[in-house]
């Protein structure tokens, strides 16, 4: 049987519902998809897809951090956007944190909504070394 830990950290968005940032079973580490909000003031990031995407990458970094992961140990990513014109954009942004020889598996899909409207939503899965 799977060994299961609930990881948070106060330097990504608080959870609103009856989930968790992330879950580590063993060594795998499932993190929730991440919004645009500011940990510290729990406010959507401003309406542009930059900046959004940037601070969706920092709440995912700082639960990796907690984990003992980094971007280095991402498998998985699914990136959820509400419009595929930006995915431009999110691939620069998302290219300058994946640097490893092999970046991670990935699918991105537009949506017709995200949560408090949000332009980007990144989940992903890593594997702890």
């Amino acid at each position: 049987m799977a060994n299961f830990k609930k990881i948070e950290t106060m330097h990504a968005p608080q959870t609103i519902g009856p989930y968790s940032q992330a879950v580590l079973a063993d060594k795998h580490l499932y993190v929730s998809g991440q919004l645009p909000i500011d940990p510290a003031t729990g406010k959507l990031e401003k309406a542009d897809i930059r900046l959004q995407v940037e601070r969706v990458l920092s709440n995912l970094e700082a639960i990796l951090k907690t984990a003992d992961c980094t971007f280095q140990d991402v498998v998985r990513c699914d990136v959820f956007l509400k419009d595929l014109n930006d995915f431009a954009v999110v691939n620069e942004a998302y290219g300058k944190c994946f640097t490893q020889p092999i970046p991670p598996a990935r699918q991105t899909i537009q949506v017709a909504r995200l949560p408090l409207d949000a332009l980007v939503e990144i989940s992903c899965i890593a594997i702890k070394a």
